[in-house]
């Protein structure tokens, strides 16, 4: 048993190791393809719930649930591809992405933290406070956005 679970790490650990080996060496563009997929799809169950919030599409506890789950994993992906080599990739991150790294990991960090709250306050059932916390993963976005992303 202990020798199965010693594998087990081991292979865990070369896994994150291999992993982190290949993200060094991907290409700049890349990197930058990876994080706009990952922001396609954090709008396509995003766009849902803000129309639930807005009151433009009916509460719908399942899909609340179900979109909270993938954006809650969804949140965590696209900062590690903000690397320094993608600076001059065409893409729509500005300058302070990289100029002032520390405010822009907060508002991701931040991100990642409201879209917790949500998946938290979808499980229980109150309609008025998950359309409330909707609306404060929006003001995230919109905040990040304005800071950190070209119009």
């Amino acid at each position: 048993m202990k020798k199965s679970m010693l594998a087990t790490g081991f292979v865990f650990a070369l896994g994150a190791g291999l992993s982190m080996n290949l993200q060094a060496q991907a290409k700049p563009e890349v990197l930058v393809k990876q994080r706009q997929a990952v922001m396609t799809l954090q709008g396509k169950y995003f766009g849902p719930l803000a129309a639930v919030a807005q009151g433009k599409a009916p509460y719908n506890a399942a899909l609340v649930q179900r979109n909270a789950g993938f954006l809650d994993n969804l949140s965590r992906m696209p900062w590690d591809t903000f690397d320094p080599s993608t600076r001059n990739e065409k893409s729509r991150a500005l300058p302070a992405v990289y100029d002032n790294n520390a405010k822009f990991k907060e508002a991701a960090s931040r991100l990642e933290n409201a879209i917790s709250k949500l998946v938290e306050l979808s499980r229980g059932g109150d309609e008025a406070a998950v359309k409330a916390q909707i609306g404060a993963i929006g003001k995230t976005c919109g905040g990040c956005h304005d800071d950190f992303r070209q119009k």
